[in-house]
């Protein structure tokens, strides 16, 4: 059995990842600002808390719905290969 290291992920950690991605979730965000006292001490004067909806990815279910070729069986080239071509299609249609 493989190790896998902080920065490596499985096949079935990038499965489940699109199949949150293609049906959508739920985000928080926080803003917190903060502040220098006089004595040079930083505080916290805001903290925002946001709670987001990302919608489903079309690309993600079309991927999971179409693919010739099971996201299980792909080895960790195809994956990283699929995860470059699916980024880029997204920061062309941000």
């Amino acid at each position: 059995m493989k190790e896998k290291t902080k920065n490596q992920k499985t096949i079935s950690d990038f499965k489940q990842v699109l199949i949150k991605k293609a049906l959508g979730y739920d985000v928080k965000e926080i803003v917190e600002e903060y502040v220098s006292d006089e004595d040079g001490t930083v505080k916290l004067s805001k903290k925002k808390v946001t709670k987001k909806n990302v919608p489903p990815d079309l690309t993600a279910l079309k991927m999971l719905l179409e693919s010739d070729k099971p996201i299980s069986s792909m080895s960790d080239e195809e994956l990283e290969k699929e995860k470059t071509r699916l980024l880029e299609l997204l920061k062309q249609n941000s």
